[in-house]
């Protein structure tokens, strides 16, 4: 069996599509390039947007690269069910693609944020979680200027209603993020974004402290195999 192919996606000014490469292939996946200005998915069975500054955070993080041709063919296979992850910067273009509500200000205190992070697993029924369990804490790197989650009352509380919360920040929230928010899905549950960069955290050579990002990849590589 061909192994289960996941499209990461490079912008001008991505610094983690080779990080989240090595994590895809890692876990036992064929990652394919896939570049901004080119508007074809190739085929592939899931799609992981990773962190850096796309197109320089020019307007608002995220705001110019919901505009590249690939963003053309990637808004609608993702509605129609295409599975798609957004760590850090791929977060902050998924809500301005509208894929996922609410949007991401910067940090509480102003101050770019890196280090170590205490997370809580909210929410395993989405692609890429199937692997972690309910309440489950993990660590993982978080490294962000502009990371605190905001919404308006109404769409937290469909948010939190819906079960669309899929990380929580523990051991202290890092930016402000309203609700503790580190991570959400969409009300259909195959897309899905958070802050932290679990493709920094799947090696035990380079993982310290944890390794837990591995889940991420090990849960959509499972769902791809036996869909």
């Amino acid at each position: 069996m061909s192994a289960a192919r996941v499209g990461v996606v490079t912008f001008p000014g991505t610094l983690d599509d080779q990080d989240a490469a090595r994590a895809v292939r890692h876990a036992g996946g064929e990652a394919v390039p896939l570049w901004h200005a080119d508007p074809d998915l190739k085929g592939v069975d899931a799609v992981f947007l990773p962190g850096g500054f796309s197109y320089g955070d020019y307007l608002r993080c995220g705001a110019i690269s919901r505009f590249a041709p690939l963003m053309e063919e990637l808004i609608p296979a993702a509605r129609a069910g295409l599975p798609v992850l957004g760590t850090c910067n791929g977060f902050q273009i998924l809500c301005e693609a509208h894929l996922l509500p609410g949007a991401l200000m910067r940090n509480a205190g102003l101050h770019y944020i890196c280090r170590d992070q205490g997370i809580r697993v909210e929410n395993t029924a989405t692609p890429w979680t199937s692997d972690f369990t309910e309440g489950q804490e993990i660590v993982l790197p978080i490294k962000h200027g502009e990371g605190r989650y905001v919404a308006d009352e109404a769409t937290l509380a469909a948010l939190e209603a819906n079960g669309q919360v899929v990380f929580r920040y523990a051991g202290g929230n890092p930016n402000g993020s309203l609700n503790d928010i580190a991570g959400i899905r969409n009300e259909a549950g195959n897309v899905v974004g958070l802050m932290p960069h679990p493709e920094h955290a799947v090696e035990d050579l380079t993982g310290a402290p944890s390794t837990d990002g591995r889940g991420f990849f090990t849960s959509i590589l499972k769902k791809l195999v036996n869909t």
